[in-house]
């Protein structure tokens, strides 16, 4: 396995309640080196940390032990679940972000994140659908770690889920000021899936920003969030796929 670099960082806490971690997050540094993005996971003033970087060369520095609580999620929420820090492994991918020129990310790296998925997920019965975005978790503030992560591959080696999106195509589409019955089912959808949404039957800015973080994860083809035909369907058989019996 990959062997990892530690560089301890000051900026971690114990989990609320000693609790083992059952997701894993994932972000992008959306700085322009490593160098610049472990300065900052390491500064006390920053108080931002992560368990893992991954370096587009493919190297793994561990930050903060698997045990301890870092500090990556900031307000963010799944299925109800606010404290995300205390429940989940953080680990950021090394990429410049939408504010400093967007890239692919590198086979290395890709194949260094499955092997450390690969051990976290085996050490702590991680489910498949609780490797997550950190724009899944915090659509109105995030878009890491963006459309260009391949979710694909990671559900093929059994990480994350994915089902091949629908193609867009004309037909009903919802969108900002609407309301009523295909709204409320779609406020209900979301969450389902596990995105924080009250179910107010209004399509609002915040029903926007996390139809968009839906699409930039599992419909990354156009980002533009509107539930059309295309991220419905996708949306369905998302939830179907996760409640189909084992």
């Amino acid at each position: 396995m990959q062997g990892v670099i530690d560089r301890p960082s000051p900026n971690w806490a114990v989990r609320a309640g000693g609790q083992a971690p059952d997701m894993v997050i994932l972000h992008y540094t959306g700085m322009v080196s490593v160098e610049a993005a472990l300065a900052r996971l390491c500064d006390p003033a920053a108080q931002v940390s992560s368990h893992y970087v991954i370096d587009r060369a493919g190297a793994i520095f561990r930050l903060v032990a698997d045990e301890h609580r870092a500090w990556h999620a900031g307000v963010s929420s799944w299925h109800g679940r606010t404290d995300v820090n205390s429940s989940s492994i953080g680990i950021e991918l090394v990429n410049p972000g939408h504010a400093h020129g967007y890239t692919d990310f590198t086979e290395p790296q890709m194949h260094a994140l499955l092997l450390r998925l690969d051990g976290l997920c085996s050490r702590y019965r991680i489910a498949p659908e609780n490797v997550l975005a950190h724009s899944d978790i915090a659509p109105d503030r995030k878009s890491d770690p963006g459309e260009r992560f391949d979710w694909q591959r990671l559900s093929r080696a059994g990480f994350g889920l994915w089902v091949a999106p629908g193609p867009i195509q004309p037909g009903e589409t919802i969108s900002l000021g609407q309301t009523g019955r295909a709204v409320t089912r779609l406020l209900g959808l979301l969450s389902t899936l596990g995105f924080g949404l009250d179910a107010s039957g209004m399509f609002d800015a915040k029903t926007e920003r996390t139809v968009c973080a839906f699409q930039r994860h599992w419909r990354p083809q156009l980002i533009d969030g509107r539930a059309d035909v295309s991220t419905m369907d996708t949306l369905t058989r998302l939830i179907a796929a996760i409640q189909k019996p084992r």
